[in-house]
């Protein structure tokens, strides 16, 4: 077997993926591919990415990167929009690309037999779309509705500027969708330029799980995307130091005639491999997700009936995350939610949690992952994270060890290192 391949026949004795049932390969051309079988579905799912983000699109055209992934199926040199989508619609596959910061993702989904028809069709739009004029120009409209029902919604805006917020100066306070005036000035040759200069195999990763022998979906890649590679691909790029806050910084956006607004109260968090992740993960849990939404959704949204809905949430990876409590409020109970979720985080961080509160969110955490892998999504998903964050093949079958190694005292400690209550990022949105 070759040295860089690992696999077995032999399932792991949890049932969570693990070395023993998880094929891992590098193609030639830098393709990463991690398998698992699974019989009792006759589907086949596949998830991936590229080394391709909104990172390298220039301030002038922000969204581009956005753009060209939703240009990709649009057309390529051999078939029409139209012929594509019938092909995949004949068998029942389906086949769609995205673009993050730092990633442009795809997901598809068939039956086994038609793998080889869904890996061509991903091959086809990876290394020849054709970017078609009259396909572009409508997709420019449909981006354009999207940022027009975007600037009206009142979560999308409050979400929006607490990134400007937050990270000031940073390339995530841009929206990888881009703005209006920015969409408007890609141009059909600046979407082929990108695509010649960035698309190539290095750096990339295809998930596949479900019903398929993993040495047999290896050979189906390789035969689809084996050859390609592009010689001049460069690296990704950096990301630069984010610069903390340094007080409590309040913005609102104005949008006439809401009848809610929305509200996001937070600070930055860790990385997905920093040490402090699975501390503020549980931590967040008990503040405002667990049952109805934590303490935040009992005090603000249950007893006080100031909100339409409150949570909090931590957004963790590659670069520097957030941890974030978020309401929709009736806007005359704006200033009573806002101080309420305030005074929350501070007892949050003062008094901590007890015992009772974080065994009853460990117990969650072990629970709910054999349900998130009952699904052939939800493996090739979690084989996605393990390849993103060098989590280890064993990472899933370690998960609930870890989990209980966590201690009330580290959770507290992680809290009080992220939220300091005159150091936060408000934004508002709405009327």
């Amino acid at each position: 077997m070759n040295p860089r391949q690992k696999a077995t026949r032999a399932g792991s004795p949890s049932g969570l993926p693990g070395p023993e049932d998880i094929h891992h390969t590098v193609l030639p051309n830098g393709i990463t591919v991690l398998a698992r079988a699974n019989f009792n579905s006759p589907s086949v799912v596949i998830g991936g990415y590229l080394q391709v983000g909104s990172l390298l699109d220039p301030e002038e055209k922000l969204g581009l990167a956005d753009f060209t992934s939703l240009a990709l199926m649009r057309g390529t040199a051999q078939h029409d929009v139209q012929q594509i989508y019938d092909a995949l619609e004949s068998a029942g596959a389906n086949l769609a690309f995205s673009a993050g910061a730092h990633t442009t993702g795809f997901t598809g989904r068939c039956l086994s037999e038609d793998l080889p028809l869904l890996l061509r069709t991903l091959a086809e739009a990876l290394e020849e779309p054709a970017f078609p004029a009259e396909q572009i120009e409508k997709l420019r409209a449909q981006l354009l509705t999207g940022l027009s029902i975007r600037a009206q919604d009142t979560a999308d805006m409050a979400s929006l500027t607490f990134d400007q917020i937050l990270f000031a100066g940073h390339p995530y306070a841009r929206p990888d969708d881009g703005w209006p005036e920015t969409i408007q000035a890609i141009r059909r040759r600046d979407l082929i330029a990108f695509h010649r200069r960035h698309y190539g195999s290095r750096g990339m990763v295809i998930a596949v799980a479900g019903a398929i022998e993993p040495r047999r979906a290896v050979d189906e890649i390789q035969k689809a995307l084996g050859g390609w590679q592009n010689p001049d691909q460069p690296d990704p790029p950096t990301l630069p130091p984010l610069a903390p806050l340094k007080k409590t910084i309040v913005r609102k956006v104005e949008i006439p005639a809401k009848s809610q607004s929305d509200i996001i109260i937070g600070t930055t968090g860790p990385l997905r491999k920093d040490p402090d992740f699975m501390p503020a993960s549980l931590g967040n849990s008990i503040l405002g997700q667990f049952g109805m939404y934590g303490r935040i959704g009992n005090v603000v949204r249950e007893k006080s009936g100031l909100a339409y809905y409150a949570y909090s949430s931590l957004s963790a990876g590659i670069g520097p995350g957030s941890w974030e409590v978020s309401s929709g409020v009736n806007p005359g109970n704006l200033e009573k939610a806002a101080d309420l979720i305030r005074r929350e985080i501070t007892r949050f961080i003062k008094k901590g949690v007890s015992s009772e509160e974080l065994a009853d969110s460990q117990s969650n955490f072990i629970g709910r992952l054999p349900l998130s892998l009952e699904s052939n999504a939800g493996v090739a998903n979690a084989l996605l994270s393990i390849a993103r964050f060098d989590l280890g093949l064993d990472y899933y079958q370690r998960y609930p060890d870890l989990v209980r190694s966590i201690t009330v005292e580290q959770v507290v400690a992680t809290a009080r290192k992220y939220f300091h209550p005159d150091v936060l990022a408000i934004a508002i949105a709405g009327p």
